[in-house]
């Protein structure tokens, strides 16, 4: 599919520019570059080439940005042409003002022109460097956004008078009875094939991920195989004692949503009373496992757990729009007790962790949205296109997608271990995902809201790799 606007495609190039200087300058790599080109504009009297590796790699940094000044500087010229509205000019403009600061700031780190700002009440400058980064990054990101409403939004695609747990549309047909094999064998594949989907194995690799990238993170005499197995193990428990008690508290509305109405609770091919020990089961086994590792984590894994069976199922699900938002919780949790497996604390790389993954979220569970909205108002769910549009949910995609970026990149700034692969993986599939996201825009068609889906998932369990690969060698 060809965007039929170049302007998205500049604007998208610009913010995705503006966010790799952003990202170098935060990764611990770049501190020893700088320190090998101190001069200004180039190095050593200000106009010498590198002399070695990390220099080059410095300069190359500088280059870059007035590449991105340029580009910077086209948008705008390009927004006051094609006629942008008020906003997308004001954002840009913004950006371009901001932009010579920031050279600046650049400018006295390298040559070292003090270590804070006292104007600024001693913020080291480096930071003040980052903060101006993030300042023009968002005014880019934010003149994409309103441009693309603007010129793919419908002011009048949300619906009036949505009530939680309500729908006027009919219900889908429902879904046969699976046949139960009558022979031992197969009967008892079918039951374990039934049981190991209501622990949704889905949602499995990538929370285990998250805690294996915290525990990676915080790395110390903590990390242990054995605290890593334990650990890993009673997480997957734990998520699939969350999958088997949100099946059982939404087994009446599955049946009435496409895409769950074959659930095995929804079927009747799990006895309710079953799943319910099932799920008690996995609960005690994981909570074990968390305690032989410490108490912090099992008391985390219990919240986990209480928190998506409870809080999100029963309590944001059905009653509010920003179920989506607040359940990220849920998925953040797994960092916080990735971290504290290994250094029986919550705080530092594991906050910071589990930030990038609430606000991922809504950036990646809106897409879902988008493509099931009609089951999820049939469902009776507030969903963001069910209660505000897609146009609006679209709007909301691209700033969580921003603010994820942005918490990446703060990530690299404050976990030591990360460098080169986790800022290339974070730029490059940061980059995938909103292309992803701005095709939506155009499309809107479900196999778009699938493929931003997918875009989103890439991205952080890249990314996730990344953080474990590039901890570990360190």
């Amino acid at each position: 599919m060809t965007i039929p606007d170049r302007f998205p495609a500049v604007l998208a190039a610009t913010a995705m520019g503006a966010y790799l200087l952003l990202v170098v300058g935060a990764t611990t790599s770049l501190t020893d570059a700088a320190a090998a080109c101190t001069g200004w504009p180039a190095c050593g009297d200000g106009y010498a080439l590198p002399t070695e590796r990390a220099g080059w790699v410095a300069l190359g940094h500088r280059a870059l940005g007035a590449a991105v000044g340029v580009a910077i500087a086209a948008s705008t010229f390009l927004a006051w042409r094609d006629g942008a509205s008020r906003k997308v000019r004001a954002a840009l403009v913004a950006a371009l003002a901001l932009y010579p600061v920031q050279i600046g700031l650049g400018a006295l780190v390298a040559l070292g022109g003090g270590a804070s700002a006292g104007v600024l009440l001693a913020v080291p400058l480096a930071m003040v460097h980052l903060v101006f980064g993030v300042a023009i990054f968002g005014a880019v990101l934010a003149g994409l956004a309103w441009w693309l409403e603007a010129v793919t939004g419908d002011a009048d695609d949300a619906p009036v008078d949505f009530e939680p747990g309500t729908d006027d549309l009919p219900p889908v047909e429902a879904a046969p009875s699976p046949a139960v094999p009558t022979g031992t064998g197969p009967r008892l594949r079918a039951t374990a094939a039934a049981y190991f989907r209501l622990m949704k194995p889905r949602l499995m690799w990538l929370l285990c991920l998250v805690a294996a990238a915290a525990m990676a993170l915080a790395g110390g005499t903590g990390f242990t195989p054995r605290t890593v197995a334990a650990t890993l193990v009673g997480g997957a428990l734990a998520i699939g004692a969350s999958g088997t008690f949100n099946h059982v508290l939404e087994r009446d509305v599955d049946k009435r949503m496409q895409r769950t109405n074959d659930r095995p609770l929804a079927t009747d091919l799990v006895p309710v009373p079953h799943a319910v020990a099932f799920g008690g089961l996995l609960t005690a086994v994981s909570l074990g496992l968390f305690w032989t590792v410490n108490a912090l984590t099992a008391f985390l894994g219990l919240i986990a757990i209480l928190f998506y069976s409870v809080v999100y199922t029963l309590v944001l699900k059905p009653n509010t729009v920003q179920n989506t938002v607040i359940g990220g919780a849920a998925g953040a949790l797994p960092a916080l007790i990735g971290w504290a497996a290994v250094t029986e604390t919550v705080g530092g790389g594991g906050l910071l962790l589990a930030a990038v993954i609430f606000l991922w979220t809504p950036a990646h569970f809106y897409n879902l949205a988008l493509a099931y909205k009609d089951d999820y108002e049939r469902g009776g769910f507030p969903m963001m296109p069910v209660v505000r549009g897609e146009t609006a949910t679209r709007r909301h995609i691209v700033w969580y997608l921003g603010a994820t970026l942005v918490a990446a990149a703060v990530l690299a700034l404050v976990a030591e271990p990360l460098g080169g692969l986790y800022a290339a993986v974070g730029v490059v599939l940061g980059a995938v995902f909103l292309w992803a996201v701005i095709r939506l825009h155009y499309e809107q068609t479900e196999a778009a809201a699938f493929r931003a889906f997918h875009a989103s998932n890439a991205y952080l369990g890249l990314l996730l790799f990344a953080v474990v690969i590039d901890a570990l060698v360190v």
